[in-house]
């Protein structure tokens, strides 16, 4: 059912690997990577088996699995040499399982290849690269396996292992009769939804019993009757390696899609099943289980990736995390900061003690030194020692080298032959190098967990798979053994442990051919070839060195990265009898002028791979100075450029043609574009570039007189580039105007459309401008109003300005740009305005009155970006013709609202970021000076609200006061008698300080309220109920959507450490009595559930201490205090008002009284609950109603006008849909691509 559970990522494969102009090399195959520093072999991914090697290797690492499949030999299983022959009855799958298992355990190679068992499986690469569920490939493996071994010794395996039973029971209550059904299973499916964890889980399946009464009676076939009774489940035999499958897909049949259960699910290390067990009569011991194995998916419903973590019960692997693994290193780094670090021979000495042979080759050393302390060989020691080899030369008594002296190693009685000194700092150093050793301080008692991501293998703690107990990247399969199943002394770090001779054979087999091969490529790949380029046999002229023959100009020399420069050198001149003299050595390179040298090569005890030689690299062997007698310019400033230059060709009679005329020149990438005039004779001249590089889509673009001066590289010439060149400035012949001439063909998108909005007639509304994306914009303007044939006194006072979807007008653009600076496509269209374009110093705006803004509206300025915030809104107060100046500007913010306010009016527009295009909101009323607040406070009555001050019926509908003081807004959804509206309504604005308090806060507003009071004692005859004592009866709330939100609970704390923005509106709710709440104080709404009327009482304030804890089961304590009802007879639950829906809080004390060990609880405030002040509890009476059910009429009514809008809703989208049958063909929206499913089979042939 639920495919599609991985997706393999590729984004990091690449297919395509060129060299750098040099010819590709076949590289031959090389050998597999030997293990990691884990010593645990991974398992390659086909394309998509990740699932597969996922549950392989938790197989792998079940010993007992792996060494009873080891059991069988080939007199049983027969041999895979004899698998083709036509009578033969070959059992493939677990010998290609064996030979798996034995490659995992002894072949030195980093990940192994499962190809030849997914063959035997009969799958094809298709199916290999095919999306599966690895619980499914759990059940059909071990069938597959089951069916091979039917008929040998091994053919109870999966049953001996894995199987276990299941007893179902019904008891009748009235004559005891049990009713029994026996289930086999071999991995346990258990529930995710809704449930903590494993033990829960188990607990509601195995302990929990179902209770047929009432219209569920059963049918008693004693009795022959219906009759009350009891269901439950009990384990009745347990395997010894207990798998447990996590239900985590599930199907939402509201949205008819599916989704993972990422929630929280939590399993422990060791579990006791014997609360869960038929028989609970045996020891404890009998019943303890601990995990080995974590199967991890990664993702969603239809796609991701698995991998697992594994325990390594034989301590086949070296268990050490990097940072341990670096401990040596950071030990000699240490040494550092000490006398010893000065001495090399003490670290050489140290290096080499580290070798399991105490033999390295010269190379390596330099490379391991730098390693172990940081620094280089030739940057720490070679200006007092000299060279490394030549240091060791003169330490025999020390250091032994080979007859070639490529390697190097300790003397057996060097420590006799040094002097105390380096003995005993010798000493000091092994103890350091060989204290943290891998496998010398391991404790035994230590888990050794391993993540095993395919080829990737890493170590783990036992601490990191709690990360595993929820998200996108959860647990998915869960692997546990009997804790009495013990490894025997022998097997431990034996990885030849019980594994069949013949296998052993043929691994040492393998592991020998891997290491010659490994050799052989070794010194491969070391090699690499150079390309000699000889001096002497080289002339330079046209910018370049060009051969005098190529036969003897280049040598082609196969040389070994690992050695150094002056050996390079040596061979060159044993190469080179000729030479004579110096002999530098020189990097170059050919370039379509020709050959160019570049850097010069030293440092002769540094390896070609420290001095970056590439394989194919050419190198120029010459003096240094010159070749044949002219000094060479080198370095990749100089390097020359190839160019076309071009001219427009000239007819006899002197015009100039439309046939371009043209020669390849050579010019240095450093020289200013300017010589090209000096090059070619030409005394002055205009430079044009061709962006396109295209004889077909010229696109030429005049270089100005100062940037003459710059290089070519600085223009962004580079090989092949075409220049043309005008030799006169004369505006007629510009060859700028006659562009459209050049063009034969305008291209569909190589164009702009530009609009005549400039109110006066012309014979074309718009008209198509041929362009390309380094086109000016003025080019553009001006060819627009020749071909609308407009006045020409436009030139000087018009702009273009791009037009939206929408058909608004944004802001001009500035003549000087080009259509890329101003990020214009091609097809765009502008619109020909009146008025000039705001130069690169101003800025053009739009603003609008009011924060309710329709389009169309906007005005237009264009103002210095110096100007200041006050300047501003004076020029648009006189353009929009507003009087007063109790205004202020706001930014529009990306919703198209009113965002904050611009509050430092001497501030310059500039500096507070404001661009050209933004619109400001002109919004009535001056802002507060700095470090104060302008608070809107709201009145907020809850209707109905027990123990509170009653409101009026009328209230709703009274006349309000002078002056329009009251605004009244009402929101419907609360519960019960709730389901009145909540009454919010405007007293006034408050502008305080952001230092004072809540509790000054409250006080002004009180003084408003009084005031009011007065003014409408008259208006609203029982408005006297509402009179407010002191700011102690208030309640203070923040306003968020029209709504109570956060509840402001400390009257003594200061209002900007509520961090309440500029923006906040503040409600007011009056109190009967003082209220002081504590931080931990939670304020929610309760309503008793009237019995058999489907509604709710009025409702009254709860203060619920939470400082114990956000659990379940300390509210509904609280709550069964306040009712004076005992805590077991009541059920709550918290309203969602927007859904119309009631989420029960779960009676967790009913089920603790019934568990030996009390279960984690969860918080309230988060999911699904998340509580929060203000919030309405419902709470029912079991003594009266004993039932689930807590919505009410109003509940059904809102949910059915939410339904009858989602109809609505969807009528409308496949209306739309219909009418844009044109661009889907009636299908509907695209969503998602998914690959479609396949069942997933393994093919085995018939033992029996």
């Amino acid at each position: 059912m639920f495919g599609d559970l991985f997706e393999e990522d590729y984004s990091s494969v690449s297919y395509n690997q060129y060299g750098k102009g040099k010819t590709l090399k076949t590289k031959a195959v090389e050998p597999p990577a030997p293990r990691e520093f884990t010593n645990i072999s991974g398992i390659r991914n086909q394309g998509g088996t990740c699932y597969l090697n996922s549950l392989l290797q938790t197989l792998h690492f079940t010993p007992e699995f792996r060494e009873a499949l080891f059991s069988l030999g080939p007199e049983e299983l027969g041999s895979l040499e004899e698998k083709d022959k036509p009578d033969a009855k070959v059992r493939i799958i677990p010998l290609q399982l064996q030979r798996l298992f034995a490659q995992l355990l002894l072949l030195d190679q980093e990940a192994a290849s499962t190809a030849d068992l997914t063959d035997s499986f009969g799958w094809t690469s298709n199916e290999e690269m095919r999306q599966h569920d690895v619980q499914e490939l759990n059940r059909i493996l071990f069938s597959a396996l089951e069916t091979s071994l039917v008929g040998t010794s091994g053919h109870d395996l999966i049953n001996r292992l894995y199987h276990g039973t299941i007893v179902n029971q019904i008891i009748c209550k009235e004559c005891k009769n049990v009713s029994e059904k026996q289930e086999d299973f071999l991995d346990l499916t258990v529930a995710v939804k809704n449930v903590s964890g494993l033990e829960d889980a188990l607990w509601n399946m195995y302990v929990e019993e179902e209770v047929f009464d009432y219209d569920n009676l059963y049918h008693c076939g004693t009795c022959d009757r219906l009759v009350k009774a009891a269901k439950s489940a009990k384990l009745r035999k347990l395997p010894p390696f207990l798998t447990v499958s996590l239900l985590r897909f599930n199907f939402d049949f509201v949205k008819c899609e599916r989704y993972k259960e990422t929630s929280c699910y939590t399993f422990p290390l060791r579990i006791n099943l014997k609360p869960f067990c038929e028989q609970s009569e045996l020891d404890d011991l009998e019943y303890m289980y601990d995990l080995f194995s974590v199967i991890i998916h990664k993702g969603g419903c239809y796609g991701g990736h698995y991998h697992v973590y594994i325990k390594d019960v034989d301590h086949l692997g070296n268990w050490q995390f990097q940072e341990e693994k670096s401990k040596l290193d950071v030990n000699l780094k240490d040494l550092q900061n000490e006398e010893e670090i000065d001495d090399p021979l003490m670290i050489l000495k140290a290096v080499l003690l580290q070798e399991e042979s105490n033999l390295i080759p010269v190379d390596q050393l330099g490379q391991k030194l730098l390693k172990k302390i940081g620094i280089s060989w030739n940057k720490k020691y070679r200006k007092q020692y000299g060279p490394l080899l030549k240091f060791l030369q003169l330490h025999p008594q020390i250091f032994l080298l080979s007859s070639d002296e490529s390697t190097v190693s300790l003397l057996k009685n060097c420590s006799l032959q040094a002097g105390s000194h380096f003995q005993r700092n010798d000493q000091q150093v092994f103890k350091t190098l060989t204290s943290e050793s891998p496998g010398l301080n391991d404790s035994t008692s230590c888990p050794h967990w391993f993540d095993i991501n395919d080829s990737k293998v890493q170590p783990i703690k036992e601490k990191d798979i709690e990360q595993q107990f929820q998200g996108k990247e959860s647990a998915y399969m869960l692997f546990y053994r009997k804790s009495q199943l013990q490894r025997p002394p022998e097997a431990r770090a034996n990885p030849r442990y019980k594994v069949p001779c013949h296998l052993l054979n043929e691994m040492d087999a393998a592991n020998i051919e891997l290491q010659t091969k490994r050799a052989e490529c070794d010194s491969t790949n070391n090699n690499f070839e150079l390309h000699l380029h000889v001096g002497p046999h080289y002339h330079f002229f046209n910018g370049a060195l060009h051969p005098v023959s190529q036969t003897e100009s280049v040598w082609d020399l196969t040389f070994d990265k690992r050695k150094t420069l002056g050996d390079l050198r040596q061979s060159i001149f044993q190469l080179l009898e000729f030479w004579e003299g110096d002999m530098v050595l020189s990097v170059a390179k050919c370039v379509p002028a020709g050959l160019h040298v570049y850097q010069t090569l030293e440092g002769d005890d540094l390896t070609l791979c420290e001095v970056e030689i590439a394989d194919e690299e050419d190198i120029f062997v010459w003096n240094g100075v010159e070749v044949g007698g002219i000094q060479i310019p080198t370095g990749s400033d100089c390097e020359p450029l190839l160019l076309n230059v071009l001219h427009l060709a000239t007819s006899s009679e002197g015009e100039t043609c439309q046939q371009f005329t043209g020669s390849p020149s050579v010019f240095p990438s450093d020289a200013e574009v300017g010589s090209v005039f000096t090059a070619l004779a030409i005394p002055v001249g205009v430079v044009f570039i061709n962006s396109t590089e295209s004889m077909d889509e010229e696109s030429w673009t005049a270089i100005p007189q100062e940037d003459l001066k710059k290089t070519f590289r600085e223009q962004g010439l580079r090989n092949g580039s075409s220049i043309l060149i005008q030799d006169s400035i004369n505006d007629n012949n510009s060859l700028l105007t006659k562009q459209g001439k050049w063009i034969t063909s305008v291209n569909e998108t190589n164009w702009i459309q530009v609009k005549n909005l400039c109110q006066l007639e012309s014979e074309e509304e718009q008209v198509k401008i041929s362009a390309t994306v380094s086109t000016v914009v003025f080019d553009i303007r001006i060819k627009a109003i020749k071909e609308l044939k407009l006045m020409k006194e436009l030139a000087e006072n018009s702009c273009l300005r791009p037009i939206d979807r929408n058909g608004k007008l944004l802001c001009p653009v500035p003549d000087s740009y080009t259509l890329k600076e101003a990020e214009l496509k091609m097809g765009s269209s502008l619109g020909l305005c009146p008025g000039k374009a705001p130069t690169s110093s101003q800025l053009f705006l739009f603003f609008a009155m009011g924060s309710d803004i329709h389009p169309g509206t906007e005005m237009e300025i264009i103002v210095e970006e110096t100007t200041s915030v006050r300047d501003c809104l004076k020029i648009m107060l006189e353009k929009s013709g507003l009087p007063g100046d109790s205004w202020h500007l706001r930014k529009m913010n990306w919703c198209y609202e009113a965002g904050e306010p611009l509050c430092e009016e001497d501030a310059t527009l500039k500096e507070l970021m404001i661009c050209s295009g933004d619109t400001l909101l002109l919004i009535e009323g001056k802002l507060p000076p700095p470090g104060f607040l302008k608070v809107p406070i709201w009145w907020y009555q809850p209707r109905g609200l027990s123990g509170q001050w009653k409101s009026h019926q009328d209230q709703k509908t009274c006349t309000p006061p002078q002056g329009d003081v009251w605004r009244a807004t009402s929101i419907q959804g609360a519960p019960g008698d709730m389901h009145a509206e909540v009454s919010l309504r405007y007293l006034g604005d408050v502008e305080i300080s952001e230092d004072a308090t809540l509790e000054e806060l409250k006080c002004q507003s009180v003084l408003i309220w009084h005031v009011l009071y007065a003014i409408s004692a008259m208006t609203l005859p029982s408005f006297s109920e509402f009179f407010i004592p002191s700011p102690a009866f208030l309640r203070a709330w923040t306003v968020e959507r029209k709504r109570p939100g956060r509840l402001l609970r400390i009257n003594q704390q200061q209002l900007k450490e509520y961090k309440l923005g500029r923006r906040t509106e503040i409600c007011l709710e009056p109190l009967q009595k003082e209220e002081n709440l504590g931080p931990q104080d939670v304020l929610l709404r309760t309503q008793m559930r009237l019995p058999g009327e489907r509604s709710y009482g009025a409702p009254e304030d709860l203060v619920w201490d939470a400082a114990r804890g956000w659990t379940a089961g300390s509210l509904r304590q609280r709550v069964a205090d306040f009712c004076s009802l005992p805590v077991e007879r009541i059920e709550i639950a918290k309203y969602f008002p927007a859904n119309f829906e009631w989420l029960p809080i779960s009676s967790w004390n009913q089920q603790i009284t019934k568990r030996k060990k009390k279960k984690k609880q969860d918080n309230l405030q988060g999911a699904p609950y998340y509580l929060k002040d203000g919030d309405t509890i419902g709470i029912k009476n079991l003594l009266i109603e004993d039932d689930d059910d807590f919505s009410s009429v109003r509940d059904d009514v809102g949910k059915e006008k939410q339904k009858q809008l989602a109809l609505g809703k969807k009528k409308s989208q496949e209306a739309f849909r219909v009418q844009s049958s044109g661009v889907f063909s009636g299908a509907e929206t695209p969503g998602r691509p998914q690959r479609p499913e396949a069942s997933l089979s393994i093919h085995v042939g018939s033992f029996r």
